[in-house]
């Protein structure tokens, strides 16, 4: 049996007042499983949960009651009435709705916690530290029997998760248009995508994102009113193809008066909504007007006029909406903490490490990219109430290449939790169902980090390649390592977007691979093992048709003013097998795109190299 990992956090305490007998969990035959006759959706579904997979680990299916006549062989799951009748009674209170408490004993087992996720969270947690359950991926979840003999406890274990939000977005394990989909989704306590009441519903706080375009559209005032648009160069213009034409100008106060009616105007639709937007557009035209530069050269940044703004909307929300928070990103120029303003107390900052390292810790200090958004995150730590982390988990120049950030993760998660972070959103490969290199391993990790920054990623990294690829995990793990060593002997520091090349992976990386991953997939014993090294294997021949897709690209432009321009032949002919091979595995497997917004460019390197 494991030790409570996922309670590395936790006092364990003696709640009895002595010495009793823990549980045997081989032994539960004739126990039932008890929740209130008034238990919310989220404690009815944790009780099928537990008793879906307790029968799968033992083959005894427990029966769910909501009345008792005996004082023992009970599972109790959620508070009330029965729980605080019972000789393991505890209320929950008080209690954080994520927060959860299990205790052992006296021939009886109790899960409960805040609702609306405390209790399923807690089963969830049991299943995993107790029955060795792992929740893999959408159609793996490895049950391990129970065994013969399972003693445990007695025991009072309580935890309270360090982040409120947790949101690890790839879009292969987001797809929650499906009830397994949706299951897993809760599973992995990512903890903002589901509203369904089953599953606790989420947690009413959202993502800041670029916001401006939506609370000010730009296009809607050019004409009649362009001192709303931001100055660039003496100018005030929208910027064609720039996300919302560019940005508004921070000190018009008819930007402001808009802004803030439509914020107002927001929050009287979501009366449950605990945060909302104000946030930059997604590029950098923000205003150079005397009155927007001259606010931002007293305090160092751009973020001056910008957290001005934000605070004269927070203001105005703040006298409406006295719990809502105003979020706003600390992104690019923005990223800088100004030197005099601070966040009111009801405003959010969603810090983004867009310019890091992802091959890198985040607190290497042998990254050049690393210490700047250190430094950053240490000042914003020192003048705003509640900071989120944006940080970059995959290749966004090519999804599918080898990318050694597996690493990283544990020393990433644990460096935000101590610095005072309470949420992260790790972004990648999120739109539609799109796949990366070995991104069902990095959604496991950092949803496992994100719920338990104490755990070992070394570890999590051995378990799942493990237990997902069974008899052929040897050389995919061998792979992993290869990838990560290559990367730290070059000393790569690169950050969310780039070439093979970028990356340090180069011709001996890529026959390795074919190796191992051909021994990988002769290793298998059954079909479902092979469907899995071939999914993943998708990177290594990726990786091998690099050369060809850098030509491709790098010629695009020029292509479409010579249309006789045409590859090197050779290169063409060696590329041509590896892509049809690579693209068969991405059309088999559902991965719809190599690269971020990359049909266009897919479609584009066919033609260059002649597939149709």
């Amino acid at each position: 049996m494991t030790t409570v990992t996922v309670m590395a956090l936790v006092a364990i305490s003696a709640a009895f007042g002595g010495v009793h007998e823990g549980v045997d969990l081989a032994s539960l035959e004739g126990w039932d499983i008890v929740i209130a006759p008034d238990a919310i959706a989220s404690e009815a579904f944790a009780a099928e949960q537990f008793q879906h997979l307790y029968l799968k680990a033992s083959g005894h299916k427990l029966p769910i009651v909501t009345s008792v006549d005996r004082p023992d062989r009970h599972v109790f799951i959620g508070p009330g009435k029965l729980l605080l009748a019972s000789n393991v009674a505890f209320r929950s209170q008080g209690m954080g709705e994520e927060d959860l408490r299990i205790v052992i004993g006296k021939g009886n087992i109790a899960i409960a916690g805040g609702r609306t996720r405390g209790s399923l969270y807690g089963v969830y947690t049991f299943l995993e530290d107790y029955l060795n359950v792992r929740f893999l991926t959408v159609d793996h979840t490895h049950v391990p029997p129970v065994g013969d003999w399972r003693v445990i406890g007695p025991l009072d274990v309580t935890y309270h998760p360090p982040l409120d939000f947790r949101w690890i977005d790839y879009g292969e394990v987001r797809d929650v248009f499906t009830d397994a989909a949706r299951t897993f989704d809760s599973r992995r306590r990512c903890n903002i995508d589901i509203a369904d009441a089953r599953f606790g519903g989420n947690t009413k706080r959202v993502l800041i994102n670029h916001a401006f375009k939506s609370l000010i559209p730009l296009e809607k005032y050019a004409e009649e009113h362009p001192e709303y648009i931001a100055m660039i160069d003496g100018k005030r213009q929208l910027v064609k193809g720039a996300d919302g034409g560019g940005q508004p100008c921070l000190t018009n106060p008819d930007v402001l008066r808009i802004v803030i009616r439509a914020v107002l105007e927001m929050l009287e639709k979501n009366p449950e909504q605990v945060n909302v937007e104000v946030a930059q557009n997604d590029n950098s035209l923000y205003c150079r007007c005397p009155q927007c530069a001259a606010i931002d050269r007293r305090e160092g940044t751009p973020m001056g006029s910008l957290l001005t703004f934000v605070n004269a909307v927070a203001d105005e929300v703040a006298a409406k909406h006295p719990n809502v928070e105003v979020g706003t990103l600390a992104y690019r120029y923005s990223r800088k903490s100004p030197k005099t303003i601070k966040p009111r107390p009801n405003v959010q900052v969603q810090l983004c490490s867009y310019e890091c390292s992802i091959t890198k810790a985040i607190n290497d200090p042998s990254s050049n990219r690393n210490g700047p958004f250190c430094r950053d995150f240490s000042q914003w730590g020192q003048i705003c109430n509640d900071i989120r982390i944006w940080t970059y988990v995959s290749n966004f120049e090519n999804f599918l290449l080898p990318c050694p950030n597996l690493r990283v993760l544990e020393t990433n998660f644990r460096f935000f939790v101590a610095g005072g972070a309470r949420g992260i959103y790790c972004e990648g490969p999120h739109r539609g169902p799109m796949g990366a290199q070995f991104s069902e391993l990095g959604n496991y990790v950092m949803s496992r980090l994100a719920w338990n920054p104490n755990l070992n990623g070394n570890d999590l990294i051995d378990e799942f390649v493990d237990l997902h690829y069974g008899k052929a995990a040897p050389p995919i793990r061998r792979f992993i390592n290869l990838v990560h060593d290559n990367a730290e002997t070059k000393g790569i520091d690169q950050d969310c977007y780039g070439t093979a090349k970028d990356f340090g992976l180069d011709n001996g990386v890529l026959q390795a691979g074919f190796e191992l991953f051909d021994e990988a997939y002769q290793l298998a014993d059954n079909d479902v093992i092979r469907g899995r090294v071939e999914k993943v294997s998708a990177c290594i021949y990726r990786l091998a048709i690099e050369e060809a897709w850098v030509w491709a690209m790098s010629h695009r432009t020029e292509y479409k003013t010579r249309h006789k321009l045409k590859m090197d032949p050779a290169l063409k002919q060696r590329t041509v097998p590896y892509a049809k091979r690579l693209f068969d595995i991405c059309h088999k497997h559902g991965i719809k795109n190599t690269t971020r917004r990359g049909q266009d460019k897919e479609q584009w390197f066919k033609q260059a190299i002649g597939l149709k």
